[in-house]
């Protein structure tokens, strides 16, 4: 029942329980607080003015003009300083993802009494206070609104507790913290690296192929038959690099470098070399250039082996359907691994083959099937026929495992293991049907085949014991006079024989 002789009002509550019900009284209207968090700690007003709070078409100017006028509205009740830097992260964050911290919980049990009101900023909180402490929690714009205008005097309210200077550092400190637990930095888990580091590799490759095209063609002046015995970049450099001019040939060691056989032709074809003369300081400069081609060589296997162990921590699961490099091309290609986990299926099938795609739908011819994922062992241990499917397939895995890579948190291999088997059951699959097919084509009907058929379909049924009138043709009566291509025959023959009449 309503009392509306009193000044509060009261509702009644009835708990049925198995000893009967009983009957309790609580106020409706209650006394409200705000919970404000601070970088230094938490701090809780008691609001004086709530029924103005509701009334109030602009809170800030007509309770919050200065200092006095927010003393007369709110006032500081408790305030609970944080120990140091990590207890202020720690609650913080708590804060940001809406829960409630153990200090909190404290502070507002011993703070707030169960009867009142608590006004807070965020729903999430709101809800954690409300099941764990039982406090009834206001979440709504004139909350926010008191929020702020107490914000703007937060310096003059705690000024006896803390001071300006210790705050500001406080502030700073704490947005450090904050900045480097969002980014859950982790020297492990940075793509960034990988794309640089991709990106690296690319830009040796070109390097490795100027400078060895460069050195065959200097070097090639005064021994050109060289070209022709050692074959590979890498071991011609080191060969220069041991042996200078090739007067030196046959006083130089190969035995780390080239095969005995190898190093023999190499010496008899140095005797009969029809190549030019050089001095000793055109020697000395093709050589610095072979020295920086092994270099670069050197510093490329071993940025491989980096991109190698950064792709097995960040993305295991891909490393193993689709190699590590192929993965770091694909993060890179992308952005990074959550992007790349954005990404469709078939768009990391042709992801590297932007420009044959847009041209494709420009043409109105066919798309590619495959982009980078064409270098994919799966996909080129196939048949060219086959290999649209294998890539496919092998996109659909990829994709899986990359959000497996970049949105959970348990790293395990087994995943990756697991896809990886089954692609290759799947390549095998498909080519025992195509190799089926092959053996077993598809014959078309023949001429006599067609007309065996023809007869069995209007062949007349077996053991018929009564004579069935629907099966009966019936011939339709021809018209009197003869039909439209009759007669244009005739006239044609009449006119034949009255011209050789004539």
């Amino acid at each position: 029942q309503e009392s509306r002789g009193l000044g509060d009002v009261y509702k009644r509550q009835v708990s049925t329980q198995s000893t009967g019900s009983q009957f309790f009284f609580i106020p409706s209207h209650l006394q409200m607080y705000v919970l404000f968090e601070t970088p230094a700690g938490f701090a809780l007003f008691e609001v004086l003015k709530e029924d103005s709070l509701d009334n109030a078409t602009n809170l800030f100017q007509q309770h919050f003009p200065s200092l006095e006028a927010a003393n007369k509205f709110v006032q500081l009740k408790m305030f609970k300083k944080f120990k140091d830097t990590k207890d202020a992260l720690e609650n913080t964050t708590a804060l940001h993802e809406g829960k409630m911290a153990k200090r909190l919980k404290k502070f507002l049990k011993k703070s707030v009494p169960k009867t009142e009101k608590l006004g807070v900023s965020e729903t999430k909180l709101a809800n954690a206070i409300k099941d764990k402490l039982g406090l009834e929690c206001v979440v709504n714009p004139r909350v926010n609104e008191l929020l702020r205008c107490i914000r703007t005097y937060l310096n003059d309210f705690l000024g006896d507790n803390l001071a300006v200077e210790d705050m500001n550092h406080l502030s700073l400190s704490l947005a450090h913290s904050l900045g480097r637990y969002k980014l859950k930095f982790s020297p492990d888990k940075v793509d960034t690296m990988i794309v640089q580091a991709v990106g690296l590799l690319d830009d040796l490759d070109k390097e490795i192929n100027t400078y060895s095209m460069r050195i065959r063609e200097w070097y090639g002046w005064h021994f050109p038959e060289m070209s022709k015995i050692v074959v590979d970049n890498l071991t011609y450099a080191k060969v220069i690099r041991a042996m200078g001019s090739r007067a030196n040939a046959n006083s130089t060691d190969f035995s780390g470098i080239l095969e005995d056989s190898i190093a023999d032709d190499l010496k008899h074809a140095a005797q009969i070399s029809m190549g030019m003369d050089i001095t000793e300081d055109d020697v000395s400069y093709i050589q610095d250039l072979s020295v920086q081609v092994v270099e670069i060589y050197e510093y490329r296997d071993t940025l491989n082996d980096y991109i190698s162990n950064r792709m097995r921590a960040i993305a295991p699961n891909l490393s193993i359907v689709v190699g590590e490099y192929l993965g770091a091309k694909l993060i890179s290609k992308a952005g990074s691994l959550i992007n790349l986990a954005k990404q469709p299926s078939s768009t990391i099938q042709i992801l590297g083959a932007e420009k044959a795609f847009f041209r494709a739908i420009k043409t109105k011819s066919n798309t590619p099937k495959y982009g980078i994922l064409f270098n994919a062992g799966l996909v080129t241990s196939t048949q060219p026929k086959l290999r649209g499917k294998v890539a496919r397939v092998l996109a659909n895995k990829a994709a899986l495992s990359i959000r497996f890579d970049a949105l959970s948190d348990d790293q395990e291999k087994t995943i990756g293991t697991e896809f990886l088997d089954l692609l290759q059951r799947q390549v095998k699959k498909f080519e025992d049907e195509q190799g089926n097919s092959r053996t077993k084509p598809k014959m078309k009907k023949g001429f006599a085949q067609r007309r065996t058929d023809k007869k069995q379909q209007f062949a007349a049924p077996e053991n018929t014991d009564t004579y069935d009138a629907n099966r009966d043709v019936q011939i339709r009566k021809r018209k009197r006079g003869a039909s439209f291509g009759d007669r244009q025959g005739n006239n044609k023959r009449f006119k034949k024989d009255h011209n050789n009449n004539q």
